[in-house]
């Protein structure tokens, strides 16, 4: 049995190919072809295209003492928000000429930390990070060696870096607003256990002193919404309940609205007569019958500003730099769901 093995052309054999040095070769793929005549530009593209040369872009990158890549921290990549955020910094990285390398963790601090190690060992030039565990001293280690960080919806207080986010506060009270003006009195928030997440921790903080100011009657269910009898259960208990004002249920994320949602149709409960709105826009939230009111993050916009946030800190090279907060506010789009 013959076995063929594919070596990978080398930038000596395209400057034997084309008749130039591997001087102008090399110019000619680290962003230097002005340097190089019009004729020899051309030689060395169709040598190159002609024996499949494709160059090293880490190692050229490495040399100059730029990697060119953006490590990305998520904690659920399953998480509709995760998702569109990463798109918005993948599109701000590709129009720097920068690469991105995104790393799960599954809400497992073991693993957050063993990627951080991974993505450090790459020389990153920045980290957008998404945390769910306390990782105070790793990151603040990143930051002494020169690394920019940029933490997503989470805020550590030992870490000196960008946070870049949703105005939890103000979301909250644009909800309430609106399930008040809309009739509804009696309130029940919907979340994951708060933990260490910082958004979720402002959400649930924010409902319970805006249900009091506005003398509206509000409840909490914070549990892992991978019971869904549980919820089932906590939804039902709600509605049953005597009361004398309409009743609404407030989601704390895309998540939790879909479990609401799938609860509400299990009762038998008409959206609109029972309440529902939900931080984050899905898109299957028009499709659902009459149609669900959310809380829109520009989540483009995030992930965007995220990179603006750590090529800003890169280029300015100075760990006093202050850190910023850049929150962006949530956009209501109401539907039949918190229509009486």
């Amino acid at each position: 049995m013959t076995i063929t093995t594919h070596q990978r052309t080398t930038i000596l054999e395209v400057a034997r190919e084309a008749k130039a040095s591997k001087t102008s070769v090399s110019r000619y793929f680290s962003g230097e072809r002005e340097r190089l005549s019009p004729c020899m530009q051309t030689r060395i593209a169709a040598a190159a295209q002609r024996l499949g040369y494709r160059p090293n872009r880490m190692a050229s990158g490495l040399k100059r003492g730029r990697s060119k890549l953006i490590g990305m921290l998520v904690a659920d990549i399953r998480n509709p928000f995760s998702i569109a955020v990463m798109y918005g910094v993948e599109q701000a990285c590709r129009e720097r000429g920068l690469s991105l390398m995104v790393c799960n963790t599954d809400n497992d601090p073991a693993q957050e930390r063993e990627h951080l190690s991974l993505l450090a060992s790459y020389q990153i030039e920045g980290l957008v990070i998404n945390a769910v565990g306390s990782l105070d001293q790793e990151l603040q280690t990143l930051v002494q060696q020169g690394i920019p960080l940029v933490l997503l919806e989470r805020e550590l207080s030992e870490v000196e870096a960008e946070v870049v986010g949703l105005d939890n506060a103000r979301a909250i009270d644009l909800a309430l607003d609106h399930l008040q003006d809309r009739g509804y009195g009696e309130l029940l928030y919907l979340s994951e256990p708060p933990g260490l997440a910082s958004p979720r921790q402002a959400r649930l903080t924010r409902f319970q002193q805006g249900v009091a100011a506005r003398n509206l009657t509000g409840e909490t269910h914070c549990q892992p919404l991978s019971e869904p009898e549980t919820l089932q259960n906590a939804i039902s208990n709600f509605i049953a309940r005597p009361g004398t004002s309409p009743k609404a249920l407030l989601c704390a994320n895309g998540n939790a609205t879909l479990a609401a949602t799938r609860a509400l149709q299990a009762h038998g409960a008409p959206l609109g007569d029972i309440g529902l709105i939900g931080i984050d826009e899905l898109d299957w939230c028009e499709l659902v019958s009459p149609g669900i009111t959310t809380l829109a993050q520009p989540t483009e916009a995030i992930g965007r500003a995220a990179v603006e946030c750590l090529m800003r800190r890169r280029e300015a090279g100075d760990r006093t730099t202050p850190s910023r907060q850049v929150h962006f506010q949530a956009i209501l789009i109401p539907r039949g769901s918190t229509r009486r």
